[in-house]
């Protein structure tokens, strides 16, 4: 777990949550010396600097790009286009609903065969199979 110091008690905020009993105790107990709540910070300090990464990652200019079709210049996506670099594996699969390809932006129609994929920091996004 990381434990860096984020500033002092004297320095933060005073902030109520609820916690169910049950929880509130897994948490002492994981915490240990450390103390719940300093768990609780870390975690949500993870949890912040994953989402600052993830959209960092999701909103690269289309200039870094690898590639897009004249097409999907003509039409923007309103989704943040990822490049194949920020794929870690791919599975094929059938679309159940409308999708978008987060590379491309070619949608992608219902029982359509695409490509979920699995992205470096966890997401699982949907691909045209052109992408392959």
């Amino acid at each position: 777990m990381d434990t860096r110091k984020r500033g002092s008690t004297s320095e933060m905020q005073v902030t109520s949550i609820r916690l169910e009993p049950e929880l509130k105790e897994r948490l002492r107990e994981i915490s240990g010396e450390q103390g719940y709540q300093t768990l609780i910070r870390e975690v949500l300090w993870q949890f912040v600097d994953q989402q600052m990464v993830s959209d960092e990652v999701r909103w690269r200019s289309l200039s870094e790009r690898e590639s897009y079709s004249v097409d999907d210049r003509r039409s923007p996506s309103p989704l943040p286009l990822l490049s194949m670099s920020d794929i870690r594996a791919t599975f094929r699969a059938v679309s159940q609903q409308e999708e978008q390809c987060a590379i491309t932006g070619q949608r992608i129609q219902p029982q359509q065969e695409m490509l979920l994929g699995l992205t470096t920091n966890g997401e699982i996004i949907a691909l045209s199979r052109a992408i392959a």
